[in-house]
């Protein structure tokens, strides 16, 4: 066996050894997720979940987030202020121990926090350590305590700068540019962000201000968050947008072996499961032991009740617990003295006592609802029933999706235009609106990498279609058939395996005009509904073809818009001699055309979906594509400016 590394010279001194602060800024990601706009997100959210912290244990009703003009962010809260007296370990301010210091906090002293979000300890010292200044303020006993840090170290030691009346602490950092790849902060997603957490902290006010934006009466845009009621009124925010099968909004909320549980939850008549998930007012995007809890509590309690009334005694046909959440809207929160997360980026609860916890709360609380409301209880059974009628309908339909074998695409001979490379990670399909625009994208591609799958007109509406029409329809099948996916279960709510996915860019080509948007949504609606994995994954692109050809002469350019239109004839000269073609349809362009402006990986723009917040896509989706015709005018009428989503 041979060796290019000399083993003699692999000595002690190859063995580095990084302080905290150090290793974070080495190893971001391992911390924060990512060093994208999500990562920025992290940073954000560990500030305001320690003020968050301070208002779940009653210290705090008020919090301040800022935006300001150089793109920092501060936070500021009225709670107790973190301590600024002597740290006798560490020999210095508490204030600098808890800032510079991975692993140090007061969240591992359960008599100054019984509850937490930010509980790993590595919170605000990783904020600080990635973030090219930190400033942070301390109120406490009519003074003004002060700390800057540069890159996670103490410039100087803690001092005092002035009086206030005011209590608690003030955050005030900037990502560092040296790590994060963009810095510039969509002030909507942070606003979605404080909105949930004012629904699952009742009572406390929370207001965001945006320096970069001034409004017409000359000051910056404010926002305030605050909820009378909490979940309720969360269920009534989410469902804003649906038609409720009941009234009501069920609420439970009760206290077992030191954790508090809180449920909202309430059925509409879509097709749609939506439950979302909090521990410690974390969103824990993928469950945990407190949702399996709940799912086996209202499936228990739900049986229970349909064999006391005999309800399905003229039916050959089993309920499943999945026929009893469909069109559930629910929230579930509970507060745990010890949260065990699945990473510091804490997605998945995974404390094992939640689990029953949740299922003996849930379980009695509903079955006392049940009880005293059998008109809605009923109305929720009926409709599991004609569920369960569905899913049986169905069934010959998810049967033709379902592949156990290799798919044969000669399913699609005539259809899917295939390309020659076997790579999934270098192929990507176009899927295109109609035979027209298909003929074209075909003659302009690069046949090596490059698929194309026309679609006849426009698919159907998954968000107003029972499952078993979506799977039997043709267009929808064409499209498991082409991609390689399939269902592996037969449940109600199947799950996707990508695992034999052939292309990882899913294109969505359409004309760049109303019709075209509209197809364009609908595509997205089924792959948010049913693919949600390929979004996920990043495996969903939007082509971009221009609106303008601008011919003078034997020069010519392409315009995406009205702007860049104007821009290219001021450079021509202005109007004189030009010829100006707006494009109608991908099939007014011819081959060539197609590929120069949309098709060429070296030239065309694409637009990655991605899903930043799980509930604005839903409900923008439902406003989009549900039945509420007032909701989806008034949204189009206040985005009309934009003249498109932003996905």
């Amino acid at each position: 066996m041979k060796h290019n590394i000399n083993d003699n010279n692999y000595t002690a001194d190859n063995i580095q050894s990084l302080e905290d602060i150090d290793h974070v800024r080495l190893r971001p990601s391992m911390y924060i997720g990512n060093i994208g706009l999500r990562g920025i997100q992290n940073l954000i959210n560990e500030v305001i979940d320690n003020s968050v912290d301070e208002a779940m244990v009653g210290y705090c009703d008020k919090i301040w987030v800022t935006i300001h003009d150089d793109n920092s962010i501060s936070v500021l809260d009225n709670g107790r202020g973190i301590p600024i007296d002597l740290h006798k370990k560490e020999g210095k301010s508490a204030l600098e121990v808890v800032m510079t210091k991975i692993g140090a906090g007061g969240k591992f002293h359960q008599d100054s926090y019984k509850v937490s979000g930010g509980l790993h300890g590595v919170g605000i010292s990783c904020v600080n350590a990635l973030s090219s200044y930190l400033i942070a303020f301390v109120y406490k006993e009519g003074k003004i305590y002060y700390q800057k840090y540069i890159r996670g170290k103490a410039l100087e030691e803690v001092k005092i700068i002035g009086k206030s009346n005011h209590r608690g602490t003030k955050v005030q950092f900037h990502p560092d540019e040296n790590i994060f790849q963009i810095i510039e902060y969509d002030s909507n997603i942070l606003a979605n962000r404080l909105r949930e957490l004012s629904f699952l902290n009742r009572g406390l006010s929370i207001f965001l201000i945006d320096e970069r934006t001034i409004s017409d009466s000359g000051f910056p845009k404010k926002e305030t968050f605050f909820s009378e009621i909490g979940l309720k009124e969360f269920i009534l925010f989410i469902e804003a947008n649906k038609e409720p099968l009941i009234q009501e909004v069920i609420y439970i909320e009760g206290e077992l072996e030191n954790l508090t549980v809180k449920v909202a939850m309430r059925y509409n008549i879509s097709f749609n499961e939506d439950i979302r998930s909090y521990a410690n007012n974390i969103n824990t995007k993928e469950g945990g032991t407190h949702l399996s809890g709940f799912r086996r509590a209202l499936t228990r309690t739900l049986k229970k009740y349909v064999d006391e009334l005999n309800f399905l005694s003229k039916e050959r046909i089993e309920i499943t617990g999945d026929d009893l959440r469909e069109g559930l809207t629910a929230v579930i929160s509970v507060k745990v003295l010890d949260p065990q997360f699945e990473g510091q980026t804490k997605t998945k609860l995974g404390n094992h006592e939640v689990s029953g916890v949740v299922d003996r709360i849930v379980g009695e609380m509903l079955s006392d609802y049940l009880e005293r409301h059998p008109i809605e209880a009923r109305k929720i059974l009926e409709k599991a029933l004609l569920s369960a009628r569905s899913r049986q309908a169905s069934k010959r339909a998810r049967e033709l999706i379902h592949r156990k074998k290799p798919i044969i695409i000669n399913e699609l001979s005539g259809k899917l235009a295939d390309c020659s490379s076997n790579d999934p990670a270098s192929c990507e399909i176009y899927i295109v609106e109609g035979d027209s625009a298909g003929g074209t994208a075909k003659q302009g591609r690069d046949r090596e990498f490059q698929a194309i799958l026309p679609l006849r007109g426009k698919i159907l509406n998954v968000e107003k279609s029972v499952q078993y029409r979506v799977f039997g329809n043709e267009e929808i099948r064409n499209i498991f058939t082409a991609l390689g996916v399939s269902i592996e279960n037969e449940e109600k709510l199947p799950s996707l395996n990508i695992d034999n996915l052939r292309y990882h860019k899913i294109i969505i080509m359409t004309d760049a005009d109303i019709d075209g948007s509209h197809i364009s949504t609908l595509i997205l609606t089924f792959f948010f509904r049913y693919m949600k994995s390929l979004i996920e994954n990043g495996y969903i692109y939007i082509a971009t073809p221009p609106l303008f050809l601008i011919k003078k002469g034997n020069k010519h350019a392409y315009a995406w818009n009205e702007k860049e239109r104007e821009k290219i004839i001021e450079d021509l000269g202005g109007m004189k001699g030009v010829n100006i073609q707006r494009y109608k349809g991908l099939g007014e362009m011819n081959a060539d055309q197609l590929w120069d402006t949309t098709m060429n990986p070296k030239k065309r723009i694409l637009r990655k979906v991605t899903i930043e917040n799980y509930i604005e896509a839903d409900r923008i989706f439902s406003i989009l594509m549900g039945d509420d015709v007032s909701s989806r005018r008034n949204f189009i009428e206040k985005n009309a400016v934009y003249a498109h989503i932003d996905y």
